[in-house]
């Protein structure tokens, strides 16, 4: 295969506020803080990154692609990324073992629940 996965692209309203969100959240570095294209990368020389890019229309509807998260705790993540700013999100889900969360500027995405260990 010669595809390598470079870049999740989003769209926002004030990227470089929403790029700065995100490497907060994710402990991320910024490479690119330029307002047409905020960069950042979980470190310089790895892969995937995001890029934050300018649209003059806000956001309408539900993500058609979300980002989950593992962590360890998820009642300390999901605490810890409201304190950042983010915000409780239905989106039909319902009760389930994951929380779903929107960004500052509304993109939703999931802190799953830790992953079972052992066997069977």
């Amino acid at each position: 295969m010669t595809l390598e996965w470079e870049q999740v692209v989003v769209d926002a309203a004030d990227p470089v506020a929403l790029g700065r969100w995100w490497a907060e959240a994710l402990g991320w570095v910024v490479l690119n803080d330029e307002p047409d294209e905020f960069e950042i990368r979980p470190a310089p020389d790895r892969l995937p990154g995001i890029i934050f890019e300018p649209v003059p229309e806000a956001k309408s509807g539900k993500n058609r692609l979300h980002l989950d998260f593992r962590p360890v705790d998820q009642r300390a993540e999901v605490d810890r990324l409201l304190a950042l700013g983010a915000r409780p999100a239905d989106v039909g889900q319902g009760e389930q073992t994951w929380v779903v969360l929107a960004d500052p500027e509304g993109n939703e995405f999931c802190v799953l629940s830790p992953r079972r260990t052992g066997t069977g």
